[in-house]
């Protein structure tokens, strides 16, 4: 019972986690625009290419987190996103209602791939279902 507690506690960690990076990626394409994105990150200094990575970084990790494909990877990859959205909250304040958002929210993203990184994907991955059909296929040694 605590493995199957466990799993699920991981599966529903890894939907909060990649529901946000997923929605924070479409965000920047559907609601502020590439262009709107890249001038953001221009006023904090950051060059263009940033933005495009963040876009594609939090989509993809998002996905992949979502559906538990490749997701200690996804996680740890979708760590220097979070860190830096923290560091570009910082002097807003603490609590993310704050003018510009507050660091608090970032932070906690950031807690929840660390957590995601070290725990694996849990329950109802497709990792573990494609690992479970290599194995089932292999040939058993002798």
């Amino acid at each position: 019972m605590k493995n199957l507690n466990q799993d699920h506690a991981a599966f529903i960690l890894r939907l909060a986690l990649g529901s946000v990076l997923l929605s924070h990626g479409l965000l920047k394409i559907l609601v502020f625009g590439v262009s709107g994105t890249v001038g953001y990150f221009a006023s904090l200094g950051l060059p263009s290419v940033v933005a495009y990575l963040m876009i594609f970084g939090e989509i993809t990790a998002g996905l992949a987190i979502i559906s538990g494909v490749l997701t200690r990877l996804a996680a740890s990859l979708s760590l220097p996103i979070l860190i830096g959205a923290t560091w570009a909250h910082l002097g807003n304040g603490w609590v993310f209602s704050s003018a510009g958002g507050g660091w608090e929210f970032p932070a906690l993203l950031v807690v929840l791939a660390l957590a995601i990184s070290i725990q694996g994907a849990g329950s109802y991955a497709l990792d573990q279902l494609i690992s479970s059909r290599s194995t089932a296929a292999s040939p058993q040694a002798v």
